[in-house]
């Protein structure tokens, strides 16, 4: 931790703190894995948004939620169904189908949110695998969606949209899903801290983005968050922003 205890005295020393919020994705049940999400949130006193899937919401998660309070509720997607070509990437909103198809789903997906969930999902799109075509970013707002997040530089967003990414996913996929590592992890933390800093990132204010899935985190992972997420000392340096003041432009 050496090294990001540096780079956040670098930037308190130009009267700065850096601003990171915290995005988890595939949310449907409650199960072992999103309660000790849950509670490693409530430990830390973190602001969470939950990527939920809408057509995969079981009846166990909603009573879960509101137990938990104060969460920001994203849609990922609808269903999480890829519809690529086998050797293509996965993705659930491409051009693969019709737009009206997609865009079906996704007002259908809207809709049933809204009605589990309240005042506390907001019209914010998430595409599974973080992938969406242009045509349909540039449709979501017709369909009431006010923000939009997926993974990397945002680049600018269609009219009518802001969008805030994820920026560190902590899981590395291939050949096999596993924590990529606590000196990985913390380097590319710090690499883009400090581009930030520096003035070298396009789009500088954009808070940094951790990106977590709990029903994959091995072990390592979960170790690994409760050292970051819990420490006093970054903790008091950093300031975590939740997804709804992200968004609150538009929501």
């Amino acid at each position: 931790m050496r090294a990001l205890y540096d780079e956040l005295e670098a930037w308190a020393k130009a009267g700065r703190r850096p601003r990171l919020w915290w995005r988890d994705d595939d949310a449907t049940a409650d199960l072992p894995s999103l309660r000790r999400l849950l509670d490693l949130r409530e430990r830390a006193g973190l602001p969470l948004a939950l990527a939920v899937i809408p057509a995969l919401i079981e009846e166990s998660l909603p009573p879960l939620l509101a137990e938990a309070g104060s969460l920001s509720l994203l849609q990922h997607g609808f269903s999480h169904k890829n519809h690529a070509a086998r050797e293509a990437k996965k993705r659930e909103l491409g051009d693969e189908r019709a737009l009206e198809a997609v865009l079906g789903e996704l007002k259908e997906g809207k809709a049933r949110g809204e009605a589990v969930f309240g005042a506390d999902w907001l019209p914010v799109l998430v595409p599974p695998w973080n992938r969406i075509a242009p045509q349909v970013a540039a449709a979501l707002p017709a369909l009431g969606f006010t923000g939009l997040s997926t993974h990397g530089r945002a680049p600018t967003p269609p009219p009518g949209l802001l969008q805030v990414n994820s920026h560190l996913d902590i899981m590395e996929w291939k050949p096999q899903t596993r924590f990529r590592g606590e000196e990985t992890v913390l380097a590319g933390l710090c690499d883009q801290l400090a581009a930030r800093r520096q003035g070298e990132e396009a789009g500088e204010e954009e808070p940094l983005g951790l990106l977590t899935h709990h029903k994959a985190h091995d072990e390592a992972a979960w170790i690994f968050l409760d050292r970051l997420l819990l420490d006093p000392r970054v903790k008091e340096m950093v300031s975590w922003t939740p997804a709804s003041g992200l968004f609150s432009r538009h929501v």
